[in-house]
């Protein structure tokens, strides 16, 4: 995967981030209801937390629910809801697990085409169409994951030169433009 990232804001956490496939889906799966730096940092701290080096989607899958629960709710709390998204974060490593035999970067190295990654992306648990797009993205514009439409699939997000989501934010300057647009639609949201 290599590659640098500017998502957490902690430069161990960016490097976790940019080797470990599992770790940047996990990172994905927990953006939501808390700042995108939190987010992908929570990953790193779930390594540190479980004491390894790379996530594993098979060990987290067989983790008692209620210690991973508790992995997610020691201070600092790695998400506001820990209960819930350590439910879901189970739940999509026992996809993970079940589906691509542990190995998460099989979800996009093994897809025919940008329709076929967005449909993978959507089948696994706590992604809806958004989400799957803004990760599609990611892996296209970051990771150079770039299958035969994978831009159409992206939709909005794969556009070139935007600045919506996670996949656009490459430093600390279109991190602050990507917080502005979203600003703008929350805001456009509100009326």
């Amino acid at each position: 995967m290599a590659t640098k990232l500017f998502l957490a804001g902690d430069p161990a956490a960016d490097k976790l981030l940019a080797s470990d496939p599992l770790a940047l889906l996990i990172g994905m799966l927990l953006d939501q209801q808390i700042p995108l730096e939190k987010a992908f940092t929570g990953p790193h701290i779930l390594t540190q937390r479980m004491g390894v080096t790379k996530l594993d989607a098979a060990q987290i899958a067989a983790y008692d629910p209620e210690k991973f629960a508790e992995l997610f709710a020691t201070v600092p709390a790695i998400h506001r809801f820990p209960g819930s998204m350590a439910e879901r974060t189970q739940k999509l490593c026992q996809a993970v697990a079940a589906e691509y035999d542990g190995d998460a970067e099989r979800i996009w190295a093994t897809a025919t085409d940008g329709r076929d990654l967005l449909k993978r992306m959507e089948a696994l648990p706590g992604f809806g169409k958004q989400k799957a797009q803004i990760f599609v993205a990611l892996l296209g514009k970051q990771f150079g994951v770039q299958p035969a439409g994978w831009r159409e699939a992206a939709g909005v997000y794969g556009e070139e030169g935007s600045h919506r989501s996670v996949a656009d934010i490459v430093s600390k300057e279109s991190l602050a433009e990507v917080r502005e647009y979203k600003k703008q639609m929350k805001a456009a949201a509100k009326k």
